[in-house]
């Protein structure tokens, strides 16, 4: 996981939290294997309403995760649009609205001086992958708020 004290860039940008994304998802597992396995063993209401507690706890974390990550893609969106309205000349500004969510969250990595002309070209060249938009940009802005 970076850190505000370490430098970032395409290779360690990822945010990961060994609490959430591996202990608790071990935990949440081991769980719901457990509780498959009393249930096929001793099968009663208690056990399957085990299980489907289990499966429910897995099922919560997987959409804590999804919607915290949608609405930091909004987030994201929206800071990007400001950014770009205020760094690009009147004349390019039409491109703001056609990029998609996915192109603004690649390009939020992007220094204010190559933001405006990587953006253009992420339009014309209609390059949709965040991951591609990403590995284009050279001088990295550090993002150590993410979710």
């Amino acid at each position: 996981m970076a850190t505000a004290t370490t430098d970032q860039g395409y290779d360690n940008h990822r945010k990961f939290v060994r609490g959430y994304h591996v202990v608790a998802f071990i935990i949440l597992m081991i769980n719901l294997i457990y509780s498959a396995y009393v249930a096929v063993t001793s099968f009663s209401v208690g056990a399957v309403v085990g299980l489907l507690l289990a499966f429910g706890l897995l099922i919560v974390a997987f959409y804590a995760r999804t919607f915290a990550l949608g609405a930091q893609d909004r987030v994201i969106r929206l800071e990007e649009r400001l950014r770009l309205q205020e760094l690009l000349p009147p004349e390019q500004q039409a491109i703001i609205g056609k990029l998609s969510t996915a192109q603004l969250i690649g390009l939020r990595f992007a220094s204010d001086a190559e933001v405006g002309e990587l953006a253009v070209a992420v339009a014309a060249e209609g390059i949709a992958d965040r991951e591609e938009i990403k590995k284009r940009v050279k001088n990295w802005r550090p993002d150590h708020q993410r979710v």
